[in-house]
């Protein structure tokens, strides 16, 4: 293992969360401005976008970008919102445009750097209209190991290159950068919970050995946490050459075994390996795909799982055949995690909900919810505020914890 992983403290406080911040809009709105926009997303890798007028969208929470790629091969993003009327200047999840932008409002044209090329009927602008003001608004973009990283503001998160800087030799083992998208546009499911009740399920190992018989029988046992200095966390799932009882993860094995070009790292070649970016983000690899996926709130009750999946250049036969088996897994997982994180959530509104009590094998959980609290201090209360109190005591519980407001 390449990971120096930080130890479960003897005396955790083994509550999470409380109950009212799954179900609280006024809370969601401060979710919102501190942690989603301020932080960095995933939205896809520059195989999506491979030849000069190639582009991706990317929405959260009322704001749109458009990630594309330029004449000269450089990948920019940008506001998804002419500099005119505020119309989305490309609809659609992916496309391609040939050298230009053309906003389907007015007709305003934007070069792929972003600056305006030209109004329709500029004249009736004025004399002093200067298209020069007027190009896209850029966003920051930053690529690492191939995947494109995006954010709507500046946040609390250093440059990916930093943040992620432990991941960056499985990433170069795993060969990231060389990936191939297995379809034009993401997957997508929405799902009528809190995001946070998708993530409790996602932050912790603690269940796999009931809730998800398939993986258990691909890897059983030897499956471990890691949890990295940053709040970054590691989980790998390690099945070897044991046959599987099950079809899918039998055949995925003999398969998985035949396949070549393995990543470098011997820790890696038979692993199942996730690695998460705060604050809902999995970039995940098996030995022949790799795949991203994040759970986008939509409203308190309502988030959208979604995602991007990708294969290696110069598939083989068994490649292609342990890559379906293993979205055959992967898929009911993911199944049995939506179900999870239903019941979960319906949870937080009972009376009887009397809160967590945590495992040292959910520390993962414990720790998402921590960094949460620092950054919105008024998840430290145990009883929800009332609503239009929320922001004020906030920022009052801020400035008492050294957190500015």
């Amino acid at each position: 293992m390449t990971y120096r992983s930080e130890p479960v403290p003897n005396d955790w406080d083994r509550r999470g969360l409380p109950a009212w911040t799954y179900h609280s809009p006024a809370l969601f709105a401060l979710e919102r401005d501190t942690i989603f926009l301020t932080h960095w997303q995933v939205a896809g890798h520059v195989s999506d976008i491979p030849t000069p007028g190639d582009w991706l969208t990317f929405d959260l929470l009322g704001e749109r970008a458009l990630v594309v790629r330029g004449q000269d091969g450089v990948i920019r993003a940008f506001m998804n919102l002419c500099r005119h009327r505020g119309a989305r200047v490309v609809d659609g999840a992916q496309g391609k445009c040939r050298g230009a932008l053309v906003c389907p409002f007015h007709g305003w044209v934007y070069n792929l750097d972003g600056t305006l090329r030209g109004a329709a009927r500029p004249e009736t602008f004025g004399e002093g209209f200067d298209k020069a003001a007027f190009g896209l608004k850029p966003l920051d973009l930053e690529i690492f190991a191939g995947f494109l990283f995006l954010r709507f503001r500046s946040g609390p998160q250093p440059a990916v290159a930093e943040l992620l800087a432990p991941y960056a030799a499985d990433l170069v083992a795993q060969r990231s950068e060389t990936l191939l998208p297995v379809r034009a546009a993401p997957w997508t499911q929405d799902l009528p919970v809190n995001w946070k009740s998708v993530r409790d399920v996602d932050n912790e190992g603690y269940h796999v050995a009931l809730a998800h018989p398939a993986l258990q029988d691909l890897y059983g046992r030897d499956y471990r946490d890691l949890y990295l200095p940053g709040g970054l966390h590691v989980s790998y799932g390690i099945f070897g050459d044991r046959p599987g009882r099950r079809w899918s993860v039998r055949n995925y094995v003999k398969f998985s075994s035949d396949a070549a070009d393995r990543p470098l790292h011997l820790h890696l070649q038979k692993n199942w390996s996730y690695y998460g970016l705060f604050p809902n983000t999995v970039i995940a690899f098996t030995p022949e795909s790799a795949q991203y996926y994040h759970d986008l709130p939509l409203a308190p009750g309502l988030t959208r799982l979604t995602g991007r999946s990708y294969r290696y250049p110069d598939e083989t036969r068994a490649q292609r055949a342990a890559r379906y088996l293993a979205g055959r897994i992967d898929n009911q997982t993911s199944a049995e995690d939506q179900q999870l994180s239903i019941w979960s959530n319906e949870s937080m509104v009972s009376r009887n909900f009397e809160g967590f009590h945590l495992s040292d094998l959910e520390w993962g959980l414990r720790r998402h919810h921590d960094q949460l609290r620092q950054l919105l201090p008024v998840m430290l209360r145990e009883k929800a505020p009332e609503e239009p109190e929320m922001p004020r005591i906030n920022d009052e519980m801020g400035c008492q914890t050294g957190k500015a407001p």
